[in-house]
């Protein structure tokens, strides 16, 4: 995320150059009037002070914590670009027009921050809570996702094909349950988890009688705890 926001203040930099370029090369006098008058500096300090801006409000958009949360911010960054741009077009214009009043500018170009600012922060708090949507659904859907794969594992681990066929039915039964877990759903996930270690220590010693009665009475605990989840929705 550090290397993108970096070519962004590069790209950021080139526009504040193209505005100050613009501005000082750009005729000094117009119909007698020139530009260079008190309002130009109050209005040249404000327009850069919206360049500086928006530069943060980008800041705060690049400034993700991980790739997923970037993902969210992208709308963010959109946003920012094109306000920058428009405080570009604008700023230049109000600046380089030797009668076009400066206030006008300095109005234009905080308008311009003022609703980035506020499309970025209504943008954030929809990133922010996407984004912790997204962690409380890994959170609740890692019993299964776990047991999925720890399944699959004693499948490949079975040592004869009766064992093999048994552990195939444990890992069906937890690959197609219901994968949202519950603080409701404790007490039959630790039953479940007990009874998989017993399994596992079977699976281990190869014993088919114990693999066969432990994996029916695992399949048994998962089919109860999805007929749970559905009483829960």
């Amino acid at each position: 995320m550090k290397k993108h926001f970096k070519s962004y203040v590069a790209i950021w930099a080139i526009m504040l150059a193209i505005f100050n370029v613009a501005t000082f090369v750009s005729p000094n006098e117009a119909a007698g009037m020139t530009k260079f008058g008190g309002a130009f500096w109050s209005g040249y300090i404000f327009i850069t002070l919206a360049f500086i801006g928006q530069l943060v409000a980008a800041y705060y958009a690049f400034n993700a914590k991980n790739i997923e949360k970037f993902f969210y911010n992208v709308s963010l960054i959109r946003i920012s670009w094109t306000g920058l741009i428009l405080i570009l077009v604008f700023g230049t214009l109000c600046m380089a027009i030797t009668n076009l009043p400066n206030w006008v500018g300095i109005i234009l170009c905080f308008a311009i921050m003022g609703f980035t600012a506020i499309a970025v922060v209504k943008a954030s708090v929809a990133a922010d809570l996407v984004s912790a949507t997204d962690e409380k659904i890994k959170v609740q859907t890692f019993f299964i996702k776990s047991l999925t794969v720890d399944a699959e594992g004693l499948l490949a681990r079975a040592q004869s094909e009766e064992v093999k066929v048994e552990c195939k039915k444990v890992y069906e039964a937890v690959r197609y349950s219901d994968p949202m877990s519950n603080e409701a759903l404790a007490t039959t996930e630790s039953q479940i988890t007990l009874k998989f270690a017993e399994l596992a220590d079977a699976v281990a010693g190869n014993n088919t009688e114990a693999v066969q009665k432990t994996a029916r009475e695992v399949c048994i605990l998962v089919d109860d705890r999805n007929k749970k989840c559905r009483l829960l929705k």
